[in-house]
Formats: C-alpha cells, structure tokens, sequence
C-alpha cells in the first residue's frame, strides 16, 4: 500500500505559481516536483479564487472575527465546566 504524500502551504504555493505563470505545462511541472497534474490544477485554481480576498481586506476581518468566537466559545466552555463543577458537587451533598 502506497502512503499518501503531504505537502505544506509554501510548496503547494511554489507550484500553483509556477503553473499560473505558464512557462512549462502541468505536465512538465508534475515531472519536475513529483505531483499529480490533476493536483497542481486544483491548487492552481484554489489559488486563483483565494488570490482577490488578499487585496481586500477581508481575509484580515475574517480572521479576526473567527478569533473573536474562537475567544468567545472558549470562554463559555470554561463557565460551562464551573457550572458543571458546582452543580456536582451540590447533587453529592443533597444525594
């Protein structure tokens, strides 16, 4: 059985830019990095639609407000654990 090969953001980056640059075909690039010319397609099209949201702005709101929740949805799990925390041991001495 063959294990499935993992790339990171900065080489999947490396050859969406390469194959948007149009110097070598996706064939030539596959050969050249090692990766399906299927899959440089789909990070080359993954980077064509990302690409507008960097220039705007939104990508650093967007962050941001998932921060925000993420902050949020934590700090409503800690008060849920004391909640929690509380009410057993309220049920052990009325039990």
């Amino acid at each position: 059985m063959r294990k499935k090969k993992t790339h990171d953001a900065a080489f999947k980056a490396k050859v969406a830019l390469e194959s948007v640059k149009g110097e070598k075909t996706l064939a030539q690039l596959a050969g050249e990095y090692g990766v399906h010319p299927n899959q440089i397609g789909q990070w080359r099209k993954k980077l064509l639609k990302e690409l507008p949201a960097i220039f705007s702005g939104r990508g650093d709101s967007q962050e941001k407000d998932h921060n925000e929740l993420e902050a949020e949805l934590y700090r409503q799990i800690g008060q849920l654990k004391v909640e929690l925390e509380w009410l057993k041991k309220k049920s052990q001495i009325l039990g």
